[in-house]
């Protein structure tokens, strides 16, 4: 049976209307003007720091506010899961996953607090068996050591990584473990210049597309 992790936001959940909101509360707590929810998608991916960087570049606000945004936007990310929705047909992947034995864990530049908030929200947790954050580590992706320690952390076998973005494919290609694109989240490149085992835009075909990849020789990891 395989290890298999997974990427969260735009991956097995669309959390962008959440993220958005919070962004919005951010900023309008200095008198900034808000972001709208395509500029909250493009700006997600390589954590809290980096989105919120990219936030005030797009509203021209300081350098000198990067740290007080940054703190309000974490301290309002705990509880930010209301609007955030499993992309449909996931959860029944992730059974039909456990099903069939396969180990699975998840692997994010989501800080962890709010990562594990929202899987508990949404009756996550429980597919997982080990759940790395952003700030889990001392590095975020696309550093491939966060994936590998959530590999590290499964029992042996052929290793996938399930992701939506640039950030993921590249943090795949780096870790060396075959990547499995989910077409259908916050990615900014096209499909084809990412580089990919295999591409997918409906959940329910997933687990064949596992199956198919072991039956190929998947990487061990």
């Amino acid at each position: 049976m395989a290890r298999i992790v997974f990427d969260l936001d735009g991956t097995l959940i669309d959390s962008a209307p959440d993220i958005h909101a919070i962004a919005n509360a951010t900023l309008a707590g200095i008198g900034a003007a808000p972001i709208t929810l395509a500029e909250a998608r493009s700006f997600i991916g390589n954590g809290v720091p980096t989105f919120v960087a990219r936030m005030r570049a797009a509203r021209g606000i300081p350098d000198s506010k990067q740290e007080a945004l940054t703190q309000v936007f974490l301290d309002r990310y705990d509880g930010a899961h209301g609007l955030t929705r499993i992309y449909p047909g996931a959860e029944r992947a992730l059974d039909r996953l456990r099903g069939d034995g396969h180990a699975l864990g998840i692997c994010t530049n989501k800080p962890e607090r709010p990562c594990r908030a929202v899987l508990d929200h949404l009756d996550l947790a429980r597919h997982f068996d080990v759940i790395l954050g952003g700030d889990t580590l001392d590095r975020r992706k696309p550093d491939p050591a966060p994936l590998r320690a959530a590999f590290d952390a499964l029992p042996h076998g052929p290793c996938l990584y399930v992701g939506d973005s640039d950030v993921d494919a590249e943090t795949a290609l780096r870790a060396d473990v075959p990547f499995v694109l989910f077409t259908e989240g916050y990615r900014k490149s096209a499909i084809a210049e990412l580089p990919h085992a295999v591409a997918f835009d409906d959940w329910s075909a997933m687990p064949g597309h596992v199956a198919d990849l072991l039956a190929q020789g998947a990487s061990t990891g």
